[in-house]
């Protein structure tokens, strides 16, 4: 009996496994229609369908990046990759035709949005304008990052590399993030560091304090680092001063407590040892 190929044998249950999600997944038009309803659902400024369709480029470069992604799951390439560029052209926005979206995927603006060829984006993200999922080497595989449901990620930030952005995260505006992100967390600064975790945020939105990306809300680590230095300088001068008042050969009391803005009721020792002062009490 003739034995199979394993190399065969894999590539065999590879495509069948892309052939069982392919038929569990949602019609492109379907998928379509969920995109033109979420921009609705998250834009204010959207009015109507009829204007989403032919105005809004995140949703027409969706909906040529969907077919190029079926065509190249197909095995097409040249194809895929003409239809990319014909979008690119037309809507600013630049995304590999073998990156794998989500549903209800949502572009804002759209302009400078670039995703590489290995990109993962679950449902309900939205992304706005100049962000880029890229990746650090030139190695082949898995170099792009993974981006988890519910993820939003605000406009100019930078996601790179092979790491993983957790469920429902939060990426600040012109952040560089270059790290996993956990669940529910929001990045801020360059490189990207977690500022709020999932408790902080479900505390906040108790209290009517729900952070999104309102960046005027978000704390800025850098900016705090910058307060605390800025205190501890001015502490540290005031001790120095006191230590040179205290180490100077014509130091008083008086002069000491002065230093220190308060009031001093006690003697100098000038006042407390002169000769007429200790002719007063009989010594």
């Amino acid at each position: 009996m003739k034995r199979e190929d394993p190399a065969l044998e894999a590539i065999q249950a590879m495509s069948a496994n892309d052939q069982s999600q392919a038929s569990s997944q949602p019609s492109w038009w379907s998928c379509l229609k969920e995109d033109v309803a979420c921009v609705l659902a998250r834009d204010p400024a959207a009015r109507n369908r009829f204007e989403v369709w032919t105005i809004y480029p995140g949703v027409q470069a969706m909906a040529l990046h969907r077919l190029a992604h079926a065509l190249w799951r197909a095995g097409w390439r040249f194809m895929p990759r003409w239809l990319s560029f014909v979008a690119r052209w037309f809507t600013n926005v630049d995304i590999h035709p073998g990156a794998r979206i989500g549903r209800r995927f949502f572009i804002d603006h759209g302009a400078g949005v670039v995703i590489g060829e290995t990109a993962e984006i679950g449902d309900d993200v939205t992304l706005y304008h100049g962000v880029t999922l890229g990746g650090t080497t030139w190695q082949p595989g898995k170099r792009h990052p993974t981006l988890g449901d519910g993820v939003v990620v605000g406009a100019g930030a930078k996601i790179l590399g092979a790491i993983t952005i957790g469920h429902r995260a939060r990426v600040a505006a012109n952040s560089v993030v270059i790290d996993n992100v956990p669940e529910a967390a929001t990045v801020v600064g360059i490189p990207g560091r977690v500022v709020i975790r999932e408790e902080h945020r479900k505390s906040s939105a108790k209290a009517g304090m729900a952070i999104n990306l309102d960046h005027h809300l978000i704390p800025d680590p850098v900016g705090k680092a910058i307060g605390c230095l800025l205190d501890r300088i001015s502490e540290l001068e005031h001790e120095l001063k006191l230590i040179r008042h205290m180490t100077s050969p014509d130091a008083t009391v008086e002069s000491i407590c002065q230093s220190c803005d308060d009031t001093c009721s006690q003697p100098t020792f000038s006042t407390a040892y002169s000769p007429s002062s200790r002719r007063q009490t009989g010594a």
